[in-house]
């Protein structure tokens, strides 16, 4: 396989990030969703392509190889994969609804606590999103955005094409772009089309309410399932 083609698989890949795709769900479902994502995007781009960049110019061979080891392997992408594929079979049976009742009085009691005490019932990091602060989120985009096993292993292959220094920013930048795909085309269309994603964002926030379970559900089949043929593959 070319080194140009492994890098445009691998960027595909890298978009289906689980821990991006639940920052943009839960983003969604948030007030002023828009300015979230865009500090969420402006902090993942600091990293990502700084960090990128970095590694591509800094590191030989050998450094590649020694990173990639200490990535997540096949053993560990199978282990993740059971656990998904558990957490998906659990909730749904339903066999954590007796925890969840559970936690739920115990977090009802906590709430009446700090009501009769005067102080705040949410979180502080849910008060500062609930304001829309792009601040909050760019920082949570910058600390999520570290590069993966699938950018560590594209910065090796534009690492053995040796195209040039602006060749290789390019390739950097294009990587970033895709990778972080399921948050810029919201994005796109609150700049191009503002009251139809608005209308897309509410219905989103209705059948959440409504099938948040069986969503949940099927997020952690397709995850587990991923990891399980992924780690399989890689064995083979």
């Amino acid at each position: 396989m070319s080194d140009l083609l492994a890098i445009f698989l691998l960027s595909i890949l890298a978009m289906f990030n689980p821990s991006l795709i639940a920052a943009v769900t839960v983003m969604l479902l948030l007030p002023s969703p828009r300015r979230l994502m865009f500090g969420y995007l402006l902090g993942a781009y600091l990293t990502a392509f700084t960090v990128g960049l970095v590694l591509v110019f800094s590191l030989n061979d050998s450094d590649f190889e020694s990173t990639s080891r200490h990535t997540i392997g096949p053993a560990e992408d199978i282990v993740l994969g059971v656990i998904a594929v558990t957490i998906a079979w659990v909730l749904r049976t339903g066999r954590d609804r007796p925890l969840q009742e559970r936690r739920r009085a115990k977090k009802d009691a906590k709430l009446r606590a700090r009501q009769e005490a005067g102080k705040p019932t949410e979180s502080l990091p849910l008060r500062m999103l609930g304001k829309g602060d792009p601040k909050v989120t760019f920082v949570v985009g910058a600390m999520l955005s570290f590069p993966g096993v699938s950018y560590l292993a594209a910065l090796g292959r534009m690492h053995n094409l040796k195209p040039g220094v602006a060749a290789t920013v390019l390739l950097v930048a294009y990587f970033c772009v895709v990778e972080l795909l399921f948050l810029e085309l919201p994005l796109l269309g609150y700049v191009f089309a503002p009251e139809s994603t608005q209308d897309r964002v509410t219905r989103f926030r209705n059948w959440m309410a409504r099938s948040g379970r069986t969503a949940a559900v099927i997020g952690a089949t397709v995850i587990g399932a991923w990891l399980l043929i992924r780690g399989v593959i890689t064995l083979l």
